[in-house]
Formats: structure tokens, C-alpha cells, sequence
């Protein structure tokens, strides 16, 4: 039987979970506060609308997880929400703004014996899950250093009238746009034991309440150092997401605009061939985001359901990209 799963938050992003839904499970359920929203959404995959979350968790009808789609701001007390009613969740990326309100999370999915998922699709991609082997089976070595780079393009228009480009919902550039890439830092080179950043808003004032350009040096707690350059200042279009290792044993750089190429490689006795290809990027209109992968999330997330599998990203891996970006923001004065 397929599973039945309800959206929180009708935007952009749920149109593409919406999708995958389909492919994968049963839509029944849809909420937002935005009536018409609500409605459209709905009406498109035959399901019925909700117009706050508490109507939505009261209503008698069958749901197995409730998917939060909404504001990052509102992750926490939306998810909490949903577990204390006794469903599962798969949150959005950040899982929250905080690490004590993940941890609030965390805890509302043990007392109440339900999973709690994280979003991290980066994971997917081809040539970041191959290069993520590689590391563990130790093919390249001790890891010396990392580079990431986030070269972004967020116009006026994408902040136009949202709740994006606020400190309490959106949160900042790295919460919103780049924390599947922080996520990426943890998940193949370990945990930060401290960092120094600089931050500006260069081309976004009065749009946005926060960065639109950072510069951040990390120490990995394996002795490996780190930097991130990120900004959304990208003249016209997106320019490249892209992480470069260098380990004793070798050299990789995963490329491309969303890390979606193996743009070089240099390893003793090794070579990276066929990987296979990814998937295309989400596409918002005037701009697109990370790859498209959240059809894997949705099979990881009926495979842990009905199978008990290994889950692809644990919420508390999900809490430890919060943290890494709260050590960064702790010197954003902006």
C-alpha cells in the first residue's frame, strides 16, 4: 500500500515534492495559509487543502508523514507539531535556524517514536557520493585541506515580496542557499572545531537583511583546514558550486554549477570513470537551484518506513550543518 504523505507550505519547492510524491506514495493533504495556494495545489494532485497546520493534524484521515515545505523560520514548530501528533516528518533543508530548536526536534521525534527526516539531496549526486567513498575507504589519503566555492546569482525579484532575505524566516545566505554544501563539509570531511569569517551585503541592501557575500577559514577537528567564498552576487546567472580536496594520495574538484561534474581528479593508482549522469537541476523560472535528487529522498524514505533501512541523512546530521553555520554566523554583524 502506498504511503500517504500531507505538505506543509505550498511554494516553489513543494511544487517538486508534490511530484516526486506522486511517483513514490499518495498525496491526500496540502496547508498553507495562503488560501489560494492551498487550493491550486490541491486541485492538481486531487487532495485536500488546509489552511493552518492545526486543522490539518486534527482532521481525521490517514497520513504516514507530513513533509515541511515552509518557511525556514518555521521549520521547528511546524515539525514538532506534526511529531507530537504522532507522524512522521521530512523537513526541508535548514532543519532550523538553531541548534536548540533541532534539538527540540530531535527530542519531539524520540518521545514520540516517529522518524524525523532531513533533506540533504547534494548527497546524490553522482560524483559527490563516489568522491564520498573514496574518502572513507581512504583511496585519497589523509585530507589536507577543502575548498568550497559558491557562486550564486539571487536577483531582486527572488526576494521580491517573501519571506526570504528576512533574519527571522529566511535566516541568511548560507542557511537558505548553501547549507546542502555545508551539509556536503560535515558529511565527507568531519566536524568544525572553529572558524573566522567575513561577511558583506554588497548588491542587496534594502532587499535583504543579511550577507549576500561571505568569506569563511574552518579547522576540521581531523587537522584538515578549510575555506568556503560564497556570495549570490553571480552577474546574471548561478556561476558554480564546486569542492576541492586535496589528500595525501590525491587531488579531486567536484564542479559545475551545482556540484553535478567531476570537473578534475588526480589519484595514485586510481581513476574516477563512468560515473552516471545526474539530474538536472531544480528549475524556479528565472533562476535554479541544487540537483534534483529529491526522488532518492522519497525512496529512502518509504525504504526506512517499510523496510527499517539505513536513513541517507540523520536529523542530527541535519543539526550539525545548523551548528557549523552558527560557528560562522557567530561574527556576522550585519
Amino acid at each position: 500500500m502506498k504511503k500517504k504523505f500531507a505538505i506543509v507550505g505550498c511554494g516553489r519547492i513543494a511544487q517538486r515534492h508534490a511530484e516526486h510524491i506522486a511517483n513514490y506514495g499518495e498525496l491526500v493533504a496540502v496547508c498553507d495559509n495562503v488560501e489560494a495556494k492551498a487550493d491550486e495545489l490541491a486541485e492538481k494532485y486531487s487532495c485536500l487543502p488546509f489552511y493552518s497546520i492545526e486543522d490539518l493534524l486534527k482532521a481525521e484521515i490517514k497520513i504516514d508523514v507530513v513533509t515541511i515545505c515552509s518557511p525556514n523560520g518555521l521549520h521547528a514548530s511546524h515539525s514538532i507539531s506534526a511529531l507530537n501528533s504522532g507522524y512522521n516528518v521530512l523537513c526541508e533543508k535548514p532543519l532550523a535556524l538553531n541548534t536548540e530548536d533541532c534539538g527540540s526536534m530531535i527530542q519531539a521525534s524520540e518521545k514520540n517514536n516517529k522518524r524525523l527526516f532531513a533533506i540533504k539531496q547534494n548527497r546524490f549526486n553522482p560524483p559527490v557520493s563516489h568522491v564520498k567513498e573514496l574518502i572513507d575507504k581512504g583511496v585519497l589519503g589523509d585530507i589536507h585541506s577543502v575548498q568550497l566555492n559558491c557562486f550564486w546569482n539571487r536577483n531582486e525579484d527572488y526576494y521580491k515580496n517573501s519571506w526570504k532575505g528576512t533574519k527571522k524566516l529566511d535566516g541568511g545566505t548560507l542557511f537558505t542557499q548553501f547549507s546542502h554544501f555545508i551539509d556536503l563539509l560535515y558529511w565527507m570531511i568531519g566536524d568544525v572545531t572553529d572558524c573566522k569569517a567575513m561577511f558583506n551585503n554588497y548588491a542587496h541592501q534594502g532587499i535583504i537583511e543579511f550577507e549576500d557575500t561571505g568569506v569563511v577559514i574552518l579547522n576540521f577537528k581531523n587537522g584538515a583546514i578549510g575555506t568556503v567564498n560564497y556570495t549570490v552576487n553571480s552577474f546574471g546567472k548561478n556561476m558554480e558550486g564546486s569542492l576541492t580536496i586535496f589528500g595525501s594520495k590525491g587531488t579531486v574538484k567536484i564542479g559545475g554549477q551545482y556540484l553535478n561534474e567531476l570537473e578534475y581528479q588526480n589519484i595514485q593508482d586510481y581513476k574516477i570513470e563512468n560515473l552516471p549522469q545526474g539530474n538536472k537541476p531544480n528549475n524556479y523560472g528565472n533562476y535554479t537551484g541544487s540537483m534534483s535528487n529529491h526522488g532518492k529522498v522519497y525512496e529512502n524514505v518509504i525504504s526506512v518506513l517499510e523496510h527499517n533501512s539505513p536513513i541517507s541523512a540523520s536529523s542530527f546530521e541535519a543539526l550539525k550543518t545548523v551548528e557549523i553555520i552558527e560557528k560562522i554566523y557567530k561574527y556576522r554583524t550585519i
